[in-house]
């Protein structure tokens, strides 16, 4: 196989391939005897009719035909590996020679992966958040379990966030009463907006005894108004256990607070830099795509939005969720999903374009151990 490859524009070539006929009918013997074993031939069971009965009964032309479809696009790939070409779409088939006998020849114009060259990522900084635990997040994190076995006592002072509140609660719209935002003696968190901010908004702050008329917008319909009236019964605030070796014992798995402390503070410190590897990630990647200036050529965009769409389909698959209802959830319109999905897309694509641009420049190769250490690690996930 003979090739050359010349220049057509910035973003595509032309590979010229030559295949001489020895080399060609290779190719079309394989054709033959794919068509023999489909074609009855008196005298000759399937699969055992010789190539030149065949040709007496099929003729040459299609078979050559069929040999051609079929070796051309194995003579593309190897002129991409032959010539280390970085093909990013399909390409556009001319056979020159060869289509009724004789030497084969064809052209393929094809779109390039753009090489380029980058600089100042030598001196990208990103910020990324601690990848340790602080002590107040352990603490914090501790008292989160022990509020789980709080008691709630009663308060004579304005509620405040965390407090709890009883309260009779009347949500209507035109003096009807709406089902599911009235109830007697129900018992909030102030600060979870679990009814809606404006609910917590007059809460904190108010005392038992306190009647409370106020209006918030209805979730379901912007042009309706929603009117409450909330009367508060009584105020109470948490009061958590003493955080003891007794208590440690009985109410979790370890058997003192220096126990319960240690191992709170490794899992908090494990997802920080879980959270942290992935900011680098994310902000290296951002820092990266702002030095790429030039255009992304649209077929690198329309095969990234294609790749992202197909493992968002299998993603919502497996949950039983058609890509309509998952775009309906969204409150998206299909055009402003397709619009951001085309932003993420054209930024994937820039930042591949950094990241082989660094490769080149800092001729980064890596090994059968590196390749094997990263499917590893792709497949514990």
């Amino acid at each position: 196989m003979k090739t050359s490859v010349t220049d057509v524009s910035e973003d595509k070539l032309k590979i010229s391939v030559e295949i001489d006929e020895q080399t060609f009918d290779k190719s079309l013997d394989s054709v033959f005897r794919k068509i023999a074993r489909e074609v009855r031939i008196p005298g000759f069971r399937p699969g055992k009719a010789p190539r030149k009965v065949l040709e007496r009964y099929v003729g040459t032309g299609y078979a050559r035909g069929e040999a051609l479809q079929e070796a051309i696009p194995r003579y593309y790939a190897d002129a991409l590996i032959e010539n280390e070409i970085d093909a990013i779409d399909s390409p556009e088939i001319d056979i020159t020679a060869g289509e009724e006998e004789g030497d084969i020849a064809f052209d393929a114009v094809v779109s390039i992966r753009p090489r380029l060259e980058i600089s100042g990522y030598a001196d990208l900084t990103v910020e990324i958040p601690a990848p340790a635990a602080s002590d107040e997040e352990v603490e914090a994190q501790i008292d989160r379990m022990r509020s789980q076995f709080a008691d709630l006592v009663d308060v004579d002072r304005p509620a405040r966030e965390g407090d709890s509140v009883t309260i009779d609660i009347e949500g209507s719209t035109d003096g009807e009463p709406i089902a599911g935002l009235t109830a007697d003696d129900y018992l909030y968190e102030v600060g979870t907006s679990g009814v809606g901010p404006e609910l917590d908004e007059n809460l904190t702050g108010a005392s038992a005894g306190d009647v409370l008329e106020f209006d918030a917008p209805h979730p379901g319909d912007e042009d309706m108004t929603i009117s409450f009236r909330v009367e508060v019964k009584a105020v109470r605030e948490k009061v958590l256990p003493e955080l003891t070796d007794e208590w440690v014992d009985e109410n979790t798995e370890y058997e003192t607070v220096e126990e319960l402390r240690a191992d709170t503070r490794s899992r908090l410190d494990e997802m920080a830099r879980s959270r942290a590897a992935q900011a680098l990630r994310e902000g290296t990647a951002a820092a990266l795509a702002e030095l790429v200036e030039v255009d992304i050529p649209e077929v690198l965009v329309n095969s990234e939005m294609s790749d992202q769409i197909q493992h968002l389909a299998y993603s919502l698959q497996a949950q039983g969720i058609t890509m309509e209802q998952w775009i309906g959830l969204t409150g998206q319109s299909e055009e402003e999903f397709t619009e951001q999905l085309r932003e993420t897309a054209e930024r994937a694509a820039r930042v591949d374009l950094a990241l082989r641009a660094v490769g080149s420049s800092e001729d980064l190769h890596p090994d059968s151990e590196d390749i094997e250490a990263e499917l590893a690690r792709i497949a514990v996930g």
